[in-house]
């Protein structure tokens, strides 16, 4: 379906606190890649774009007809949706479904393992290859709990903390970049603004990445934390990749421990 002549108009959607190895394959093979708020609602509002992308005529019976048929529409007038996802566990792989599809997550794992059998090799092997060509990518979430009134003056004392006192190094590593989403206007790649939302990332210049904002529905702050080993040249052979596993790990790990002592120290703990 897709070729390097059409690629262009193929697009992979997720959420900014979902791991960026999608980010690495969708330009390895030149798709755009589509970065947005945590929330399928977003992600539909996207496909719902598309569609409005497409000749009137199109539009006006595009909800009867086959994906093959929207498929080949959406290639020549418009953009197709190749898979999105959020670090929630919620997938997407087609554009007839605007939500959360577990269903069609299941029969897109299932058409996994059936290649790796293919091939002989276990779904992890097959992950391991994957690695190997893009690199290393790994995440650990993490929070912090404050229950009650009390709580949630900590929980908003911390996170205005991280704006007026922002860290300029993390373990070491100096901070590259701050994305404050709540103050800032930004855009995504096909120029649409992000909405607003209590939302901090910090990059890393190594290019580990720290998201955290509050959450809507619990009285905690939470962390996304993001860690990746590239290859230099061609790919990770099986010595390196064994040893970017255990140094990324031990880096998120070490990172989660000073990103705690210093919410404690912010709140005078």
């Amino acid at each position: 379906v897709l070729t390097k002549e059409n690629a262009g108009r193929g697009v992979i959607i997720k959420t900014f606190v979902t791991t960026d190895l999608q980010k690495a394959i969708a330009e390895h093979y030149g798709l755009r890649c589509v970065e947005t708020l945590t929330g399928f609602k977003y992600i539909g509002a996207k496909l719902g774009k598309y569609e409005q992308a497409l000749p009137a005529e199109s539009r006006a019976r595009y909800r009867s007809l086959s994906e093959a048929e929207t498929r080949s529409l959406r290639l020549e007038h418009s953009s197709l949706y190749v898979f999105g996802g959020e670090e929630s566990y919620g997938y997407s792989g087609g554009d007839f479904v605007r939500d959360k599809d577990g269903n069609g997550a299941t029969i897109m794992f299932c058409e996994v393992a059936a290649y790796a059998k293919s091939r002989g090799l276990t779904l992890d092997a097959l992950l391991d290859e994957v690695f190997s060509t893009f690199g290393y990518f790994e995440e650990k979430n993490g929070s912090m709990t404050f229950e009650g009134a009390e709580g949630a003056a900590k929980i908003k004392r911390l996170l205005q903390s991280y704006v007026e006192a922002a860290p300029t190094e993390m373990l070491g590593s100096a901070v590259a970049s701050v994305k404050n989403f709540e103050t800032e206007t930004y855009r995504d790649v096909e120029g649409d603004v992000i909405p607003k939302e209590k939302m901090l990332i910090f990059e890393l210049e190594d290019r580990t990445r720290i998201a955290m904002r509050g959450s809507g529905t619990e009285p905690k702050i939470k962390y996304y934390l993001f860690a990746e080993r590239r290859p230099t040249a061609g790919t990770l052979s099986e010595a390196e990749l064994a040893k970017a596993k255990s140094e990324v790990g031990a880096r998120l790990e070490n990172l989660w421990s000073w990103i705690r002592e210093d919410a404690a120290g912010r709140l005078g703990a």
